[in-house]
Order: structure tokens, then sequence, then C-alpha cells
């Protein structure tokens, strides 16, 4: 599946995105395997408060299911002016 950061997420992991085989079952799942492979992961995942994600480009939580999902994208919240 493609897995796509933005803003501060992408700086701390340093990619826009990426292609990952996983056998992650829900989006927690996916975030432990990623947080595994490095430190750098482990940074931006740190608080989970200060994301959001989307499936497929919906708005999801992080107990969701990633069957059948092409498309994770992490992102911090919006904030407008």
């Amino acid at each position: 599946m493609d897995v796509l950061y933005f803003a501060w997420v992408r700086e701390r992991i340093g990619l826009p995105k990426e292609k990952v085989e996983t056998s992650a079952a829900t989006v927690s799942d996916l975030v432990s395997e990623l947080c595994a492979r490095e430190e750098r992961y482990a940074a931006a995942f740190a608080d989970l408060s200060a994301l959001r994600v989307a499936l497929d480009q919906e708005l999801s939580d992080f107990d969701a299911s990633l069957t059948g999902v092409r498309e994770v994208a992490f992102f911090p919240p919006m904030t407008g002016g």
C-alpha cells in the first residue's frame, strides 16, 4: 500500500511517501510496524493525539481496519485562521 506523510510528519521521517508491504490489520498495527523500523518513524509517531489519518482519502481513526485500503496518509490536524 502507499503511505503518505505530510507537514512535520514528512520532515521527521524524511520521505513524502513510500510503498509498504504490511501484514497490519489496523492503522495502529501499521504505526507499530513503522516505529519498529527506525527511530525517525518512532519520533514521528510518538504522540498519536497530534496526528490524523486518512484511508483512501477519507478521514479515519487509528483503530480502523486496513482491509482493502490502498493508501494511508498521516498528517497533523488542520488549523484555520
